[in-house]
Order: structure tokens, then sequence, then C-alpha cells
């Protein structure tokens, strides 16, 4: 196994540094740094941006017009972009719904719906959850009933990940009861601005509006939008959920956090000396590092089997489970680095450019707010008791 980078990889990472620090907009850099609020502009200009470089798509394979790198480059580019402070990928177009497309799509869908994800432009949302199927996903309840050339949609969808923004949402739909529940799903792509569908908010605990239900009553989906076979969606589900857990791992994003806390913990000060001279905080900071350096090595692991023509380990629930628990962790020191600071949430404080009072230094406005969120990671994206269920399985034997 080598984790050492050739010169030919090192120096792709210096020409993708240069080109991100010449194009990502200062004024999203900043607020990504900063922890503060993104809107759909910021993350929509970003994405259009890589669209115009052909990077949007950056794990794409040349067939389906990406850059058709391999898996380290791609990896170089992920935490090139979020040291550099550029906001993550929505990733419901790029990372997930793309791929089902390219491997179980038609010739037609892949020229329909592709150029649309690739220049940024078409905003996707993720139709999986239901309120009685979260982690158990096999339970979805949400009918398709197919009538001639259409299929007629009924059911809710819940904990859509920036919905009220959607364009098209692909869907896990039951469009069978026979069998076992898992025989009995299809994976379909649905216009959100189609007749029947109402988006409500849920107001999450650091009062963002993140997440929403999605209601489908009587929608009407043209058959040719249903992707592969009906009643196989199960097989394309899992496809995908190997992609997201993936994706939430994040390692890049946890190394540029971990230098915010460092910041954060410089800064602050106790006994008169900053707190990071502190031993015991000290230790609790390198025991996170030393955690996000093992979980690299992990993702390094996969590349380098991948780069040596091997069988990538099956990893995907293993990474989905240290990434998120890491997530949490530098979230939590932080709000331990500010100390009473941390706890005041002043909401229009994580604004960009907000003039009013802040309690404390400006950086402490985002980290009750980071700190509320961050309580999701353990649960979305299947949760992590079932993804150790998963691990033992799949992984150990």
């Amino acid at each position: 196994m080598d984790l050492n980078f050739t010169p030919e990889e090192q120096a792709f990472r210096e020409e993708v540094r240069a080109w991100v620090r010449a194009n990502l907009p200062k004024a999203i850099s900043h607020k990504v740094h900063n922890a503060l609020r993104l809107n759909k502009d910021d993350l929509q200009a970003w994405a259009r941006i890589l669209g115009k470089k052909g990077w949007h798509g950056w794990a794409w394979p040349k067939q389906f017009g990406g850059p058709g790198w391999n898996a380290v480059q791609r990896h170089l580019f992920e935490e090139e972009c979020a040291l550099a402070g550029a906001p993550r990928v929505v990733p419901f177009g790029p990372v997930m719904v793309a791929p089902v497309i390219m491997a179980f799509g038609t010739p037609e869908q892949q020229q329909r719906f592709l150029p649309g994800i690739m220049s940024g432009e078409v905003w996707w949302s993720q139709g999986y959850s239901e309120p009685g199927a979260g982690s158990d996903l096999a339970s979805v309840k949400t009918r398709a009933e197919r009538r001639g050339d259409t299929y007629i949609v009924n059911g809710q969808k819940t904990w859509t990940t920036l919905g009220q923004y959607g364009d098209w949402i692909f869907c896990l739909v039951r469009t069978s009861t026979e069998g076992k529940p898992q025989t009995g799903i299809s994976f379909l792509l649905i216009d959100m601005k189609s007749p029947g569908i109402t988006v409500r908010p849920i107001i999450t605990l650091d009062g963002e509006h993140e997440v929403n239900e999605v209601f489908f009553d009587n929608v009407e989906v043209p058959a040719k939008n249903l992707v592969g076979e009906e009643n196989k969606g199960w097989t394309y589900a899992k496809y995908l959920l190997a992609h997201e857990r993936t994706n939430i791992a994040d390692v890049n994003r946890a190394k540029r956090e971990l230098e915010r806390l460092k910041r954060i913990a410089r800064s602050e000060k106790s006994g008169g000396r900053p707190l990071l001279d502190d031993v015991r905080f000290r230790d609790q900071v390198a025991q996170l590092e030393v955690d996000i350096v093992a979980l690299e090595m992990m993702v390094l692991r996969v590349l380098s089997a991948e780069r040596g023509g091997k069988q990538a380990l099956d990893v995907a629930a293993l990474l989905k489970i240290r990434g998120s628990e890491i997530q949490q962790r530098y979230s939590e020191l932080m709000m331990l680095a500010a100390g009473p600071y941390a706890l005041p949430f002043i909401h229009e404080a994580m604004e960009a450019g907000w003039q009013g009072d802040h309690v404390g230094a400006a950086y402490c406005a985002p980290l009750a707010s980071t700190y509320f969120n961050m309580r999701k990671t353990t649960i979305y994206g299947g949760s992590n008791e079932v993804q150790r269920n998963i691990v033992a399985q799949t992984v150990m034997g």
C-alpha cells in the first residue's frame, strides 16, 4: 500500500489549488471559513463556476462530460476546495442521482438530465426518508400507480434537505406490495413544479430552514422518468447510498474545521493565557487530530486500492460512522473553547456584514448554531447504530 502522492499527482494538486484560488469568490470563502450563513445564491454561484469548468461533476467519466479523473485526483480536488473555503457542493445532483442515471438510466435520460446537473443550473433534491421509513428505508409507503404512460404518485417524504429550492426530486416509491418490501420499490425522477406537490418547511434546532416535508397528492409523472426497471429500485438505492455515506465522511472539511478550532482556542483566554495552552484541552484537540488523520488514512487506503487496480474496500458505512462522530466532536470543542460566549444564539449574527453587537468575539456567533446542527450527523444517511450492524455483517463477516 503506497499512501504517497506521485509527482504527477502533486502537480495536479497545484493546478487545482491555483484554479480554485483564482475563481472562488472571496465573499463566499469568507462565509465558509467563518461558518456564516450560506444562501441559495452562494451555493449555486459556486456550482455554476464549477460547471463552466466542467468540474461540477468532478467524479464523472469523460463519456458523460466529466473530467475523467481517477480516485486520487478526485480526492485532491475535494481537499483543495475544502481548504480554500469553497462551499460543500450540494451532492444530490452530481454525487447521488447522476451516478444512478449513468449506470441505470436510458440514453435519453442521460442526455436530458446530466447536462443540467453538470452546469449547476438544475437543483436536485432527494426523496428517500418518510415519517415511517428512515434508517429502515425498505418500509417506504409513498405509492406510484401505473396508468398507461403515467405514474400517479401519492404519499409523503420528510427531512428533504434544501427541498424548498428543488427543481427536480429523485424518489423511492412503492410500485408493488408483493414479496419482500425491498422487491416492490422503484426509482422515479419527478419535476417538483408538478401539480399536487407541496413543500412544507421543518425548522431545525438551530433555527434554520434546511429540511422539509414534501407531499404528493395525485402527482402525475411520465413513465419515461422511471430509472431502470420497475420494482428494482432497491438495487439503485443501495448504489446511491454508498456514494452518500462516503460523502458524509467529509474528511477534508474536518481538516479545515480543525484549523478553525485551533484559531478559536488560541484566541480564547483561560486564566490570562490561550486555552490551547491548557494541557487537558490541548489533549482533546490532539485526540481529534489523530482521529481525523486516521479517517484520512482510511480514505487513502481506499484510493490506494483503486489506484493499484484492486477492489476498493467496502467501508462506506465505517467512513460514515467515523466522519459523523468527528463532525460532532469539533463542533463541541469549539463550544468548549469559547466557553460562556458560545451560549448566546443571535440568529442574525450569522449573516455576513451584520453590524449589531456580538456577545464575545464575532467568531463566537455561529458556534451554537453549528453545534445544534451537527446533532443530526449520526442519524441521517442511515443512523450510526444501523451502520455498525452493516459493518459487522459485510466488513467483519
